[in-house]
């Protein structure tokens, strides 16, 4: 696309010489909004199934944009599916597995180039709002990392030193602007999705007249739970309902505002969540049906999330997308619609831009891996199949009643013994093992699996990847 805009340029000077009456219109870069959720599950949303949860903007969003039923994150957990969305590479690569906490002493390595780093050269703005989670000290922050501007908590809402399992008390949280903190947020989150919502808002505008990316990425509805009094009591599905409500509505105030500047066909909007639900927290978690399990596994139920692109009137409107894709494509596709250079560093991901314009495109991906643990390979994801092996989950633990304060349940851990194999088409729930029916897929999925491993490693098989990165590490 610059070369593109290179020879408009041309053309344009060639007119402007010649020809004086006459013009020719430059196009211009498209601007991007990427909204990225924390924990909300996949029957969160209207257009996946929720019925006692109103998302009228994300069920707009999703009638002029396409919709994806079979997307997925690189992992189940927060720091890595964020390392992973961000650099378009899967974050065991880049040695952050997990989910960093207060205590951790690395980061995302400022020389991993984000979206924002490969955007800034074509003059982008780059702002980011919301949780961060890929280090909390100063070279790790997202001014270091591409952004221009920052406002937000460096890590999830629920962490702090000796975090107590109760509903009342949760110790102060640092709320950072561009590399300084300035508030500390008590016992009350009510206001950080219409705080980020509004700095959104007003970033948008104060961009109009130029491209920009924005990052915004909702603290919500990770536990524990906050909402404001707007949507405090709205939903028919208690304060959870509440959280995604207000979700909703600053989905729809971004979309205002790229209305009344008339910015809607220039800009890209993609709307994601880092994982699945966080099932331990019952009441206080979403919901992942028809899928299995949920977050902190690598079942469909914690790696598949929603996700809805519009790019209005360019992408085509009300496409629904059932072939695979990942968050570590997201990065390749804006390098390859803006022109972008793609990072230096090996990167895992493809462009999936065919995949908006046409339901039968697939992605040009052989295969998606699912890693969780650090560095287990629990899964691959090729095509219409999803291949397990053998490895070690959570699952709530049996004969528990659900919770509406905000107290988790039980876990138990089950032990996977052999490989299994399902067909996410016509099994989503992932019930039934048809692994002896389909030897031919295996092999084509353990080939595959070969090659990621002496790749990127795994721990569960003992290898040790060939192209893996540090992190980076706090200077002493």
């Amino acid at each position: 696309m610059r070369k593109y805009l290179l020879f408009s340029v041309a053309i344009f000077l060639c007119f402007a010489c010649s020809t004086p009456e006459k013009t020719v219109e430059i196009p211009s870069l498209p601007n991007i909004v990427l909204i990225f959720t924390d924990d909300q599950g996949y029957h969160d949303v209207g257009v996946y199934g929720a019925s006692d949860i109103a998302t009228p903007h994300l069920d707009q969003l999703a009638s002029e944009g396409v919709q994806f039923t079979n997307f997925y994150v690189a992992q189940a957990v927060c720091s890595a599916s964020r390392a992973a969305l961000l650099t378009g590479a899967y974050s065991n690569r880049l040695g952050i597995h997990g989910a960093l906490d207060h205590m951790s002493r690395h980061g995302l390595h400022p020389e991993e180039a984000t979206i924002a780093d490969i955007l800034k050269p074509l003059g982008y703005a780059t702002a980011m709002f919301g949780k961060w989670h890929l280090g909390h000290h100063r070279e790790f922050l997202p001014t270091n990392q591409g952004f221009d501007e920052y406002l937000g908590i460096p890590y999830s809402n629920d962490m702090w030193p000796n975090h107590p399992q109760t509903k009342d008390y949760y110790p102060p949280l640092p709320l950072y602007q561009n590399d300084k903190i300035v508030d500390t947020i008590w016992n009350d989150q009510s206001m950080f999705t219409t705080l980020f919502t509004e700095k959104s808002v007003d970033f948008i505008k104060r961009n109009k007249d130029k491209p920009f990316f924005l990052y915004l990425a909702h603290p919500m509805p990770h536990v524990p739970l906050f909402v404001s009094d707007k949507f405090k009591g709205k939903s028919n599905r208690g304060l959870y309902g509440d959280v995604i409500m207000e979700i909703d509505w600053s989905v729809g105030q971004i979309m205002e505002t790229l209305k009344q500047h008339d910015l809607e066909e220039n800009t890209i909007v993609i709307f994601l969540s880092d994982n699945g639900p966080w099932l331990s927290y019952s009441g206080h978690s979403g919901s992942a049906y028809p899928l299995r399990e949920g977050k902190g596994t690598s079942w469909d139920g914690g790696v598949k999330v929603p996700a809805i692109m519009r790019w209005k009137g360019t992408w085509a409107s009300g496409l629904v997308q059932p072939n695979p894709a990942m968050s570590i494509d997201i990065l390749p596709t804006l390098a390859y619609l803006t022109g972008a250079a793609l990072p230096v560093k090996k990167i895992d991901g493809q462009s999936i831009h065919e995949m908006m314009q046409d339901a039968s495109a697939e992605s040009p991906q052989e295969g998606y891996a699912i890693y969780y643990n650090r560095n287990e390979l629990q899964a691959v994801v090729m095509g219409e199949w999803k291949l397990y092996f053998p490895h070690r989950y959570r699952s709530l633990a049996p004969g528990q009643q659900p919770r509406h304060d905000g107290i988790p349940l039980d876990y138990i851990m089950i032990g996977m013994e052999e490989m299994e194999l399902y067909h996410i088409p016509s099994d989503p729930s992932e019930m039934k093992n048809v692994i002896s029916e389909h030897l031919e897929v295996v092999e084509s999925i353990l080939q595959f699996a070969a090659k990621v491993r002496e790749d990127i490693g795994d721990e569960l098989t003992g290898i040790k990847g060939q192209n893996v990165r540090l992190p980076g590490q706090i200077s002493e």
